[in-house]
């Protein structure tokens, strides 16, 4: 209860805040009741949001951005994560092992050097550059998710269709494919989550206020010139898709993260 009231009393003043107008917060920051009376209204924040401060361009280029990151991602960590879990080729447990050691490095070491390299490159200041990182930071967690449950299906169907002729893609793309819709879409919702909530990167690279992420273009709004329930209504718009995404498909993520992990 104490940790889950650390989480949603933020949230609750977070939306509190942004459903109150200059002059009511200035008299009175702590009061957070709301007088239902002035109907849309209250919601005058949300709408000069996207009317004043381009908040659309933020929410779609950030959709954008996530959507193409899952796909990538997928792209690559499917046959990759197929191959460490069915295939025997030299060098399959060290590779195995070493998915996750990605994740030893911070970002934060790795940022300077990709801010030179992508300067020298034409790549900084553009959506392209983030489409480069954020797979690069996303595919060795699916790879690790995806391998495990990829072990854990049967292989004697997999051989089965192999003896009726299929090549090894359409055995994945018939059988395994079919058989792992729980798996995928686990981290098809991981990886897109980390996209759209991913800030240190977006920071750093960009800088055209056209092609902010919503990460980088709510923190944009921390200003002296910006009104803060403006920055509280952007920060709800944030929270919100991702929050419903995860409810809505929750059932997935927990179906695949726990599949991979018993056979039988």
């Amino acid at each position: 209860i104490f940790f889950t009231a650390i989480v949603l009393i933020p949230f609750y003043v977070m939306v509190m805040t942004s459903l109150k107008n200059q002059q009511q917060l200035l008299l009175n920051p702590l009061d957070f009741s709301l007088e239902f009376s002035k109907g849309w209204d209250l919601f005058r924040s949300y709408f000069e949001l996207f009317e004043q401060f381009n908040f659309g361009t933020y929410l779609w280029t950030s959709f954008y951005v996530s959507v193409l990151t899952v796909l990538f991602t997928l792209l690559f960590s499917v046959p990759g994560a197929y191959a460490v879990a069915r295939l025997r080729f030299k060098g399959r447990a060290v590779f195995s092992r070493s998915i996750l050691l990605i994740y030893m490095v911070p970002a934060i070491v790795l940022v300077i050097p990709l801010y030179s390299a992508f300067s020298q490159l034409g790549l900084r200041n553009t959506l392209t550059g983030l489409l480069v990182v954020y797979p690069a930071t996303t595919i060795p967690v699916a790879l690790y998710m995806l391998q495990g449950y990829f072990r854990g299906l049967p292989a004697e169907l997999e051989e089965a269709g192999l003896m009726d002729g299929l090549t090894r893609l359409g055995v994945i793309m018939k059988i395994t494919l079919p058989l792992s819709l729980p798996a995928l879409a686990s981290v098809a919702l991981y990886v897109f989550m980390i996209a759209w909530n991913e800030f240190l990167f977006a920071f750093m690279f960009l800088d055209n206020i056209d092609i902010f992420t919503l990460s980088r273009g709510v923190v944009s709004l921390n200003s002296s010139e910006v009104p803060r329930q403006h920055l509280m209504a952007g920060a709800v718009i944030a929270t919100i898709p991702v929050l419903v995404i995860f409810l809505w498909f929750e059932r997935f993520l927990v179906a695949g993260l726990t599949a991979g992990s018993v056979k039988g």
